[in-house]
């Protein structure tokens, strides 16, 4: 497999987190946090990312309730997903994302009004590096057939849906039959 330049984001109401790495070294770093801002504001912002790391695969933190069912933000991550294969053609994968924020918290001190979202962004990401049994399926793969993999507001409505890996679920299909 040649090597790759992931960027991961966690998504949040007030920021986004982003974090790269690659598969190299396989060691996720907190990059940046991008304010929420406007809808074109951010992605001026992560098209200026895309253009200096030239990543070639995307990760985003897929927001579940404790439980692994999903939650009203959970909407917003495959939305957000599905813009960004839209807009750049990447491929793009869904992790599980419950408690990276607790544990980008753990990792380091923070100091009052100082985000974790980056941090977050590199828990997801590394989780992505240290599943062994993660597989991507295609990104025009269905997934399941759910109202929340739908974007209301058309913003990359004619993109497929993202694939999702769980960190508990096993993989959808074998290594042999993934090419």
């Amino acid at each position: 497999m040649p090597e790759e330049t992931l960027l991961a984001f966690d998504i949040g109401v007030k920021r986004i987190g982003v974090a790269m790495g690659n598969t190299l070294m396989r060691e996720a770093r907190p990059l940046e946090i991008i304010p929420a801002g406007t809808r074109d504001s951010r992605f001026a912002r992560i098209a200026a990312l895309f253009k200096e790391w030239q990543p070639q695969r995307i990760v985003v933190g897929l927001s579940l309730a404790a439980d692994g069912g999903e939650q009203p933000m959970t909407v917003q991550c495959r939305r957000f997903a599905n813009q960004i294969y839209g807009r750049f053609g990447l491929p793009v994968v869904l992790v599980d994302e419950r408690y990276s924020s607790m544990i980008a918290q753990s990792q380091r001190k923070l100091k009052r009004g100082e985000g974790d979202d980056a941090l977050a962004a590199a828990v997801i990401l590394q989780r992505y590096f240290d599943d062994p049994l993660a597989i991507e399926l295609p990104t025009a793969m269905p997934v399941a057939k759910s109202p929340a993999a739908s974007v209301p507001d058309g913003e990359g409505a004619d993109a497929p849906p993202v694939a999702a890996q769980s960190s508990d679920a096993p993989p959808p299909i074998s290594p042999e039959t993934s090419s």
